[in-house]
């Protein structure tokens, strides 16, 4: 039987709350894990998502996603591919809260002017795009890494990929956390930068 005949594809929808990004090569958004009503599910992102994508969405936000779904007949092996991502309507997860009898509405974590009791991980933006990733974005991720985990703060920050920051010829291009931005940075550099703005986060371990 050809691959054709055994793949099913068809639309799903799904809600769930956002866990995390998935990265590939250490710096290429390729989806987000998703915690629904069935389980933690992977959904790998279309590309157009992937460049515009809100690196700053903190986890447990719930979201809405659309798109096309492939079901291996022989394997049952099921793909997500998602075509749209959606904030999800509050409303309806605050009423089920009450209705399970969970916290109140005025401190529930949904609330968008709530502020959060716990927070995800802070974030280093690096562009991916290939003028950023020919000047040596590539060897910059790799440094970021290193340098985060010999300090022991790579539970506390993560590494987060984006789309093109609109000074290809200045690459390779982060920003940190306090949206201060840096171009032509090389990965000898990056230890500098990591205790300049993160020598507090190390005290606190």
């Amino acid at each position: 039987m050809s691959k054709s005949y055994s793949t099913e594809i068809s639309e799903f929808c799904l809600e769930g709350r956002f866990l995390n990004f998935v990265i590939e090569d250490s710096y290429k958004l390729k989806g987000l894990m998703l915690s629904t009503s069935e389980g933690e599910r992977y959904i790998k992102l279309a590309k157009h998502l992937r460049a515009t994508f809100d690196w700053q969405l903190p986890p447990g936000t719930w979201l809405q996603v659309a798109g096309e779904k492939k079901s291996d007949r022989k394997t049952g092996e099921v793909k997500l591919k998602a075509e749209r991502v959606m904030a999800a309507r509050i409303e309806e997860k605050l009423r089920e809260r009450e209705s399970v009898g969970e916290n109140s509405l005025h401190n529930s974590p949904d609330l968008p002017n709530e502020p959060k009791r716990r927070r995800g991980k802070t974030a280093i933006l690096v562009c991916q795009k290939s003028d950023c990733m020919k000047r040596g974005g590539k060897e910059v991720c790799h440094a970021l890494q290193k340098a985060l985990g010999d300090r022991d703060l790579d539970s506390q920050i993560t590494i987060q990929a984006t789309g093109c920051m609109k000074n290809c010829k200045a690459g390779p291009n982060l920003v940190m956390p306090d949206k201060t931005r840096y171009s032509r940075i090389q990965a000898e550099q990056v230890p500098t930068l990591i205790e300049k703005h993160f020598a507090s986060h190390s005290t606190e371990l």
